[in-house]
């Protein structure tokens, strides 16, 4: 079962989508665009994102920029407001969260297409250029662009995050060519406005997009070349606290939604989301039993031996990269085990605390300043 979670979907999928891709017909448009940026307290990183996202080629006439800030308390709505009139703010008073901010910014919203942001989130300048075009295609709900981490200081965490993300992009093309994507990068993913639904508060909204798409007939595409980068996080802790917050909603999301786990309802869509998400998610319980046997059975066998003294050897290296991580120091070849292991145990702590009910609806900026 491991294996089909990391190697056999993967190659699965790749290989439906080298047979049977679904085309996608692009063509030049300009539909009218809002950039929605949603923020908390980003004082530190609000202007340079609004610099960046103002080198964004597009008719200035057909080109909203919208920043919805989620009742900040920090100096971020005052410096958006120099920004003025090219950039709008819209203020949600009572700090909601940030899918209730969003799903109020898009009401008030002039564009056709709603490209969301994250305000940490660099774009390339001709961002527009290459996600619009996909939407001249009337099977096209949702295009989501590829996010490249940056990591300038070169830390463990930030090198198994990287290539982390570089597995995750490789099956986002595969899944899009096949069907549809089942979730999008929340720095970077545009959607028909016409087809968005308000969504509720403790939603993992760039997740659940991609469902309430589907559901009404609409693809979620990737397109590689639209592409935007964030700072990876430099420490451990903030790094487990993001993926704790993000897969618990992402399970509240797949059991409010797990009708769409059904193969006859919504075909190869399902598959995706049992391979990709309800399997992946049940990694911990894999390994756990995996250890357990093989344990039991390395008093019989020596095959068995040999892979419970190579689990032991690769735990012990997530725990060797943890410390050396603390103290300041960095051996790459520790990068992937212990993001592999902070990965898996984010998942055990989010399905404790879904479990328990609890929910994320707000949330707070947990990046350093660039």
């Amino acid at each position: 079962m491991l294996a089909y979670v990391y190697v056999g979907y993967p190659l699965l999928v790749y290989l439906i989508s080298l047979a049977f891709p679904r085309t996608v017909s692009r063509s030049e448009i300009e539909p009218t665009v809002t950039i929605l940026i949603t923020a908390y307290n980003e004082a530190a990183d609000i202007r340079e994102k609004l610099e960046n996202t103002l080198k964004v080629e597009y008719p200035s006439d057909k080109l909203e920029i919208l920043v919805a800030s989620d009742g900040s308390t920090d100096e971020t709505d005052e410096i958006v407001r120099e920004f003025a009139p090219r950039i709008t703010l819209f203020r949600q008073e009572g700090r909601v969260g940030k899918t209730v901010t969003q799903n109020n910014a898009v009401k008030a919203a002039k564009g056709d297409i709603i490209l969301f942001s994250d305000a940490t989130t660099e774009y390339a300048p001709d961002v527009l250029r290459k996600v619009l075009p996909a939407f001249s295609d009337d099977s096209v709900g949702c295009v989501a662009g590829r996010l490249v981490y940056v990591d300038k200081d070169e830390t463990s965490i930030g090198s198994g995050a990287k290539r982390y993300w570089n597995y995750e992009t490789m099956l986002k093309t595969a899944e899009s060519s096949v069907c549809s994507l089942i979730g999008a990068s929340g720095c970077l993913y545009a959607v028909r406005k016409a087809a968005y639904e308000p969504m509720y508060p403790e939603a993992c909204s760039d997740f659940l997009i991609c469902s309430v798409l589907y559901r009404k007939g609409l693809r979620s595409i990737f397109e590689p070349s639209a592409v935007c980068f964030e700072h990876t996080n430099k420490r451990v802790d903030d790094e487990m606290n993001m993926r704790i917050r993000v897969i618990s909603q992402t399970f509240t999301d797949l059991w409010r939604n797990r009708d769409m786990t059904n193969p006859f309802r919504s075909g190869f869509f399902a598959i995706e989301l049992i391979s990709h998400k309800w399997l992946r998610y049940a990694v911990p319980l894999m390994l756990l039993i995996l250890f357990v046997t093989s344990g039991f059975m390395s008093f019989y066998s020596t095959l068995y031996f040999l892979a419970f003294c190579g689990q032991i050897a690769f735990y012990s290296m997530a725990g060797a990269g943890w410390l050396l991580e603390k103290a300041g120091k960095k051996v790459s070849l520790l990068a992937m085990p212990q993001y592999f292991i902070l990965a898996n145990l984010a998942s055990v702590i989010a399905f404790y605390r879904f479990l328990r009910g609890e929910s994320y609806a707000a949330w707070d900026p947990i990046r350093d300043a660039n």
